[in-house]
Parts: C-alpha cells; sequence; structure tokens
C-alpha cells in the first residue's frame, strides 16, 4: 500500500479508507497545479485501470473544490478611491511597505526627489489624476490582495466601468480636516451605481483642526451612508498616539521608524467609558441592517468579538454598512488594522456576483458563478506598452487561463494563444504557469483592446456591452513639425487600441487628422498625452460637433451623364427616387435595386451604389455626412460600348446632387442628456442659463440639499459649460453629459450654419 497526498482533508482520507477496504493497491493523487486535480490509479493482478464510482467521483470533486475555495477565499480585488489630497497615493504606499512589496517609503513630494512608487507619469504628479498604473499585487497575513488604481473622472466613462467592474471591493479616504469633498461625492456615487462594498478610512488625523466624528456625521449626511466607527483614536492632532479596536476592545500603538512595530495593550482607564459608548452604537447600527446581530443585541445577550466581526461582514458586503477606520497614513499609524479589515470585512470573488452578456442570445444578462471550475472568461480592463510590447492586463471573472492555451477574443472572433503570463508587482512582473477565476494577471503579445472578452471558445460571453457611445466632439490635430509624424501616428493608433470612445478618422478636404472622443477634457488629456508620452507637440484646431444631415421628403431623379472626347466615351443613365428611412431604423443607408429586366447590366450595379454611398457622405448643406436615407433605383440606359462603372458611379454621384434639394433636407445635431445636481439655493439661475442654452428640462427631483435637474441640451451649447456652471454654483455643481440622439435643428439654426459653411467654401 502506498499513498501520496497533496491534501489531507476529511474527503481525502475517507476515500482513501474506502480503497483500503478493497484490497487493491492504490495511488491517490491530488495537486492543485495538475490538470486532472484528482486522479485515481488502480493496479489489480498486474493490471493498470482507472477506476471512478459514482460516491469516489463525488468526493474528489468535494476535494478540488475545498481547494480552489480556499484559494478564492485567501484573494481580495480592492480599490482605493478618494478626493484628491485626501492621501490616497500615500496610504497606497504604506500598504506596499507594511506587506513587503516595496522596502523604504518615498514621499509624494519627499525631499528625496525619488517620489511614490504609484507615481510614474509627469502627468500624474501635475494633474494629481491617476491615469497609468493598473493593478498592483501584495501579500497580508497569506492572503493575495490586488490593489486596482480607480480612475475617478466621469469623462472616462468606459475606464470608469471596466475599473469598478474589476473591483470587489474599495477602500474610501476621506480627510479628517477637509471631510466629505465633492469628488468623494462623486466617486461615492459611481461605486454605489456599480455595487461596489466599500470601507472608509479617515485619514489624517495628525494635522491641525482634525475632527474625525465630524467626516463621520458628513459622511452618514452627504453621502447617505449606514456607518458607524469601528476604532476610535487614542489623542488627535499633535496628540495621536493610537488606536482602540472596537469589536476586540483592544489598544493599539505603532512603533518603530516607519510604524512597523504594533504594541497591544489593555484600553487606558480614562478612555473605557468613550470605548464602551462607541461600540454600543456600532453594535446598534449594525443590527439595524443584520437579524443575527439583532437577535442578539435585543436579547441583551453578550456580543462576542467574533459575532460582532462576521455580523459587519455580512452587512458590508450586502452595501448596508460602511466600517469606518481611523488613522493617518503620513505618521504610519492606522495601516496596519486596515489591512485586517480589508481582509476581514470585503468579499472574496465568490461572494461576489457578475454577470456577462451572452452575444449569441442579444446581449441576455449570465450570471458567472465565478468558480474556475466553469469555461473561462476573462476581461481586458487595461493595456500598457511595456518593454516587451504590449502588456494586456486580465480580470478573470471564471475557469483557468493557463500559458500556451488558446484564448478566443470574443470581440474580433480571433484565436490567440497565450505566449507569456505574468502577475505584476507595480513594474516588476513574475512568471507564472497558470491563474484561476477571480485572479488578476498580465499577458503579453496578445493584439487586443481594452474591454475585449477572451473565453476558451466554449462561450460567447462579454463582461461589457459591445455598444460603444457615438463620439460627440471633433478636434482637428497635426503634429507641428513633418519629421514628427510617425510617432504621431503610433501614438494616435495606441490611443485608439486602449480607448474605443477615441476614433481618428481623415476629412478628406482638408487632408486634416480628426481626433473624436467623449468631450473637452478627453480630447485635451489626449493631446497633451501625444506632447509628453511620445515628445510629439501638435497644433490644435477648434472643437466641431459631428453635424449630420437628412431628407424629409421622397425626391425624383433622372440623371443622363453622358462624355465624348474622341475614342471611348462615358455613358450612364441612372432613374429613381430618393426618401427618408422610418424613424427609429437600425440603418442609416439603405439602397434598392428596383429594375425589372437588363435596363442596366448588372454589374454595373455594384457602381450605382458605391457612386450614391460616395454622395451621401458630404450633404449639400454643410458638407456633414447624409443619414437616414433610402435610395431606390427603378429604371436606368446603357451604351454597349460607352458605360462603364465610372460613368455610372459618377451618375449616381450627380443624380444625388441633382434631388437633394428637392428633398428639403435638414441638419441634424447631437443633443445631449445632461444630469446637473446642485445646491438647491442655485436651482433658479441653472435653470435659467438651461434654457438660454436651447435645454429642454425633463426632470428635476430632490435628493437631500441638492436639486437633480434632467435635461436635453445640443451639444453645441455645451462648450465651456463646466467653468460657467462652476462660477455659477461658487464650484458646487457638478454635472455629466452623454450622448442621447441626433435630431433635427431649428430654421435660424439652419440657416446660419448654412451660411457660415458657404462663406468658409467661398473663402478658399
Amino acid at each position: 500500500m502506498m499513498a501520496r497526498r497533496a491534501t489531507r482533508s476529511s474527503a481525502t482520507r475517507l476515500l482513501y479508507a474506502s480503497l483500503c477496504s478493497e484490497n487493491t493497491i492504490t495511488l491517490t493523487s491530488s495537486s492543485s497545479s495538475s490538470s486532472s486535480p484528482f486522479a485515481l490509479l488502480i493496479f489489480e493482478n498486474g493490471q493498470r485501470r482507472r477506476n471512478f464510482s459514482a460516491s469516489n467521483l463525488a468526493r474528489a470533486k468535494s476535494d478540488k473544490e475545498a481547494w480552489w475555495k480556499d484559494a478564492m477565499e485567501k484573494l481580495r480585488n480592492i480599490g482605493i478611491s478618494a478626493h484628491i489630497d485626501s492621501g490616497k497615493t500615500t496610504l497606497t504606499e504604506r500598504v506596499l511597505f507594511y506587506t513587503g512589496r516595496i522596502h523604504e517609503i518615498h514621499e509624494v513630494r519627499g525631499r528625496d526627489g525619488v517620489g511614490a512608487k504609484m507615481d510614474s507619469m509627469d502627468l500624474e504628479r501635475e494633474k494629481g489624476i491617476t491615469i497609468q498604473s493598473a493593478a498592483t499585487y501584495c501579500t497580508w497575513k497569506d492572503y493575495q490582495v490586488n490593489i486596482i488604481d480607480t480612475p475617478g473622472h466621469v469623462d472616462f466613462t468606459i475606464e470608469v466601468e471596466r475599473a469598478l467592474r474589476v473591483l470587489d471591493g474599495a477602500i474610501l479616504v476621506l480627510c479628517s480636516v477637509g471631510g466629505v469633498q465633492s469628488q468623494s461625492i462623486t466617486v461615492d456615487r459611481q461605486m454605489r451605481r456599480y455595487g461596489v462594498p466599500r470601507l472608509a478610512f479617515i485619514n489624517k488625523l495628525d494635522r491641525m483642526g482634525a475632527d474625525p466624528w465630524k467626516v463621520l456625521n458628513q459622511a452618514r449626511a452627504k453621502l447617505r451612508h449606514h456607518s458607524a466607527a469601528v476604532q476610535i483614536p487614542i489623542g488627535l492632532e499633535e496628540h495621536f498616539q493610537g488606536l482602540i479596536d472596537l469589536v476586540h476592545l483592544k489598544a493599539y500603538y505603532f512603533h518603530g521608524s516607519s510604524g512597523e512595530t504594533i504594541v497591544t495593550s489593555d484600553i487606558p482607564a480614562d478612555m473605557e467609558p468613550m470605548a464602551t459608548e462607541k461600540r454600543r452604537e456600532l453594535i446598534e447600527t449594525v443590527s439595524e441592517v443584520d437579524d443575527q446581530l439583532a437577535e442578539a443585541f435585543l436579547g441583551d445577550e453578550p456580543i462576542s468579538p467574533s459575532d460582532l466581526d462576521m455580523a459587519i461582514r455580512r452587512a458590508t458586503i450586502a452595501q448596508k454598512f460602511v466600517p469606518v477606520f481611523m488613522g493617518s497614513a503620513f505618521k504610519n499609524k492606522g495601516v496596519q488594522p486596515l489591512l485586517d479589515g480589508v481582509i476581514s470585512y470585503l468579499p472574496c470573488p465568490t461572494e461576489v456576483s457578475n454577470h456577462a452578456l451572452d452575444q449569441t442570445k442579444d446581449e441576455e444578462k449570465v450570471v458567472l458563478s465565478g468558480t474556475p471550475a466553469g469555461p473561462l472568461v476573462a476581461l481586458a480592463f487595461k493595456l500598457e506598452e511595456g518593454r516587451f510590447g504590449q502588456l494586456t492586463f486580465l480580470r478573470i471573472y471564471e475557469g483557468i487561463i493557463r500559458k500556451g492555451d488558446f484564448i478566443i477574443n470574443v470581440n474580433t472572433g480571433k484565436k490567440l494563444k497565450v505566449p507569456r503570463l505574468v502577475r505584476m508587482h507595480s513594474n516588476d512582473m513574475e512568471d507564472i504557469q497558470e491563474a484561476h477565476a477571480g485572479q488578476i494577471v498580465a499577458v503579453f503579445g496578445v493584439d487586443c483592446a481594452s474591454g475585449d472578452t477572451f473565453t476558451d471558445g466554449s462561450v460567447k460571453y462579454t463582461m461589457t456591452s459591445m455598444n460603444v457611445p457615438e463620439p460627440v466632439m471633433s478636434l482637428a490635430v497635426s503634429p507641428v513639425s513633418k519629421d514628427a509624424g510617425g510617432q504621431f501616428s503610433k501614438a494616435l493608433n495606441r490611443f485608439q487600441r486602449e480607448d474605443p470612445t477615441f476614433r481618428v478618422g481623415l476629412d478628406p478636404e482638408s487632408g486634416q487628422t480628426i481626433i473624436s472622443g467623449m468631450g473637452e477634457l478627453h480630447l485635451d488629456i489626449y493631446v497633451e498625452r501625444i506632447r509628453r508620452e511620445y515628445k510629439v507637440d501638435a497644433t490644435v484646431g477648434k472643437p466641431r460637433v459631428n453635424f449630420r444631415e437628412t431628407v424629409t421628403k421622397r425626391a425624383e431623379f433622372d440623371y443622363l451623364h453622358k462624355k465624348q472626347s474622341g475614342g471611348q466615351g462615358q455613358y450612364g443613365r441612372v432613374c429613381g427616387y430618393i426618401e427618408p428611412l422610418p424613424p427609429g431604423s437600425p440603418i442609416k443607408f439603405e439602397f434598392d435595386n428596383m429594375i425589372i429586366g437588363q435596363a442596366i447590366p448588372s454589374n454595373f450595379i455594384p457602381a450605382i451604389e458605391k457612386g450614391f454611398k460616395e454622395a451621401s457622405n458630404s450633404g449639400q448643406l454643410i458638407g456633414h455626412p447624409v443619414e437616414n436615407v433610402r435610395i431606390v433605383l427603378t429604371d436606368g440606359a446603357s451604351h454597349a460600348v460607352d458605360s462603364s462603372e465610372l460613368a455610372f458611379k459618377l451618375a449616381a454621384i450627380y443624380a444625388f446632387r441633382q434631388c437633394y434639394l428637392t428633398a428639403k433636407p435638414v441638419i441634424l445635431e447631437p443633443v445631449m442628456l445632461v444630469e446637473l445636481k446642485v445646491p438647491t439655493e442655485f436651482q433658479g439661475t441653472v435653470t435659467g442659463d438651461i434654457n438660454k442654452r436651447k435645454g429642454v428640462i425633463v426632470g428635476n427631483d430632490q435628493d437631500g440639499d441638492d436639486s437633480v435637474i434632467t435635461t436635453h441640451v445640443p451639444l453645441n451649447n455645451m462648450f465651456g459649460y463646466s467653468t460657467a456652471l462652476r462660477s455659477m454654483t461658487q464650484g458646487k455643481g457638478e454635472f455629466t453629459m452623454e450622448y442621447k440622439e441626433h435630431s433635427a435643428v431649428s430654421q435660424d439654426v439652419q440657416t446660419q450654419l448654412v451660411n457660415t459653411y458657404q462663406a468658409t467654401k467661398g473663402a478658399e
């Protein structure tokens, strides 16, 4: 009898005992790294055979589950979000230091000139916004913690959605002096929208004017947090010494040059009454949202630390409660208990429900099991240009990915091989052979765009909708020096891959490069990144709104294109009509060939369609593309010698121009759905300004002390609105803007646009 066991779980022992009774020679093997984790090889009468009874299989499966359940439970994917200057980067620096990822601490604006580990770009240091880093991995008490950067800005809608999609939990950092600030509200609103459970950390308790209880009350009032403190500080400002843990009723002091030595002691006698009162408040607040704790609390039973721990965890994961931690990252106090809180109260990947969209069933939502047992589903949420080519960050939602495996990009349908699989440690990387659901890894040499979904081919799921919003604003850009053209196009290609809402095109008339995006800030950041990262200075034209043209009534055309100039001439005649497509039509251009017989040989029909398509790229009113138009070809004539594809293509272009103005064309402009959140006292001023901008107010709600106004405003009237809103509301108002539809402009605006277009054309 010989037995080798990788896991000594009760299931393994049971299985082993049952096999011993069969007088067979058994080798049991269970290893988390093998592809068949539990195999039984049975030697009988010198013959080797594989024997799986139903009960043995079930036991083997439960043993396999025990392996991955343990690995998944010891995994956390968290983000750290905050208002600018609340100490987010400083906190991340301490987390990396205490978990052993870095060996010395550098300050954000330190005198040593090194700078914090997470701030690697000049643009990040200047603007105070996170642009580049994606995921840093560290280990705390045998738990793996992936810290993911969360972009906070609404302009980068797709980026925000993907970053929050990848998170299972988050830490919201609040400044003990500044309290709940505007960006804290925005970040919290996004977390709520994407259902991310969170902890709050009140930072900077060492600063003058620190008042954590004021901040806690602000969080309850402004953020609508159902929250309570799980710690209280021992002293404040320059007297801040340590913390009292209200769950375990212990006092923590932080010693050593970097606060790495934690000394646990009893609560100071003078603080016991306050600790008892705050613990009771914590239990009360949690029992309001947790039935199990409420029973014990109402029955006056003693509540043990482990019961309270479990109740806080349940309520936090259900997003009914926000535990509040305290400390000072700069003074190295309170960071380790916060890490303990991440492990104790934030969910592991299996406790969060993620859904995918099934592309075979019209984007129907499918709930993923989140276990390694299912088919592979992974999301590329970030791309980075590394030294060895494109580095793609993947969050695995289901299944297992192995080095050398073939995976399928659902968005493009391409089959790819995984050449190299790595786990990121800030800038360094560690090669791994495989990764399972819940983990965040990076792959090299996989050509894809940000937001692409990868599967093993058995399912066709995408993690985010494939409907990318249409860009609403364009700018003409060109490099200042002619030599920089190569770098310039390289930059544009990379940004297009990283961000699907960023488009690049060419203006056929002027030959200028046109970049399009979701708003002013969106395009400004990209122009700045071209300058910083690729050292290319670009000249930027005026912002241009993407107008469209369409027809409103049916118009007939009958055009003969005839040209004789010695030798073979050109001859082509097309007859038919153009008309508007019905409202809500999914297609923008339709061509129907209704010719009966051979008035025009069938080999010329594609050339006619091509001619009409080309003509519709530039309308006669203001030179913008014509949409929602149906062209029907009913008759025509051809010549045995002179007819050619070119002749019919030209005939189609001129026929379109001939009947276009008869079809009563109108100009369509992009209309934005704008949601404003402003303090009620400024509501009248803001509403008056919206009316001035020809906006239509469709909703007005109260949210506490704020008014939430929903309105539809033409994009052309929204330039510079962020500055105007700030000045109207003393910097307290905020707005989000997304594309709604293209709708017809009023007659006076149309006349003005046509006159401007003709004047610029005449000047050329």
